[in-house]
């Protein structure tokens, strides 16, 4: 008997909806460019966490298979707004997400 037959769906599914709830209100409050890009991974994660119980739960590989694509896609999106932001602040030395609407133009 493993983990995850010993802990039912359920449960997996209400600390997915949790991790997801607390990334949301996150990036919704804070203003902090690291801080968001945090609680969107957190997103990222809630929802990884969910295919993969869910995947196990019906005994298949389909949610393994996407959890890998989600954290490439996830990688990438980090490395490139990771590079954005420290050329902002290399720029204009403060990072304010209000404020970055100057850079259109």
């Amino acid at each position: 008997m493993d983990i995850y037959s010993a802990v039912p769906f359920s449960a997996w599914l209400a600390l997915s909806g949790l991790l997801f709830t607390i990334g949301a209100i996150g990036f919704l409050i804070r203003r902090d460019p690291i801080v968001m890009f945090m609680c969107i991974e957190l997103m990222l994660n809630a929802g990884n966490l969910l295919l993969v119980a869910s995947a196990r739960y019906r005994a298949v590989m389909d949610g393994q298979i996407y959890v890998f694509f989600v954290m490439t896609v996830a990688a990438a999106e980090v490395a490139v707004g990771l590079a954005i932001i420290v050329a902002i602040f290399r720029q204009r030395l403060d990072i304010d997400v209000d404020e970055m609407s100057e850079m259109r133009g």
